[in-house]
């Protein structure tokens, strides 16, 4: 029986020359914790992360990656509301529906949908 080949050497085999700085970082995470432990740490099903890894995936690669850099690069922004977050859980806010459960919950909605110049939600700084 084979050893099961590992997930950094397949997105180098998958990616080539061309691979971007982010994906051995999910890799490594894949080959570490597994793919549903690496979907769970930024935010997506096991299936996109393989198909990342394996340069298939057909979706939005950008918000991929800005996940991948905020779980696992340290990458943060400057929240109006908070100060420093991780980008991973700046996008996290964006996606929450209007609840007004807490006054912190309806200032962090306001400020995604606001003019932040790191929104991506329409109207947004960064929406697409």
């Amino acid at each position: 029986m084979t050893a099961p080949v590992p997930m950094a050497v397949k997105a180098l085999a998958a990616w080539g020359a061309a691979i971007p700085d982010w994906v051995p970082e999910l890799a490594a995470l894949a080959d570490r914790e597994g793919l549903n432990g690496a979907a769970r740490r930024v935010g997506y099903s096991p299936a996109v992360v393989s198909q990342v890894l394996n340069a298939r995936y057909a979706g939005d690669m950008a918000r991929v990656e800005e996940r991948v850099r905020g779980a696992l690069m340290g990458l943060t922004v400057d929240c109006p509301v908070v100060g420093e977050l991780s980008r991973d859980q700046c996008l996290d806010w964006q996606g929450k529906a209007y609840a007004p459960t807490s006054a912190h919950r309806v200032r962090m909605y306001r400020a995604c949908r606001g003019g932040c110049p790191h929104s991506r939600v329409k109207g947004g700084g960064d929406a697409f």
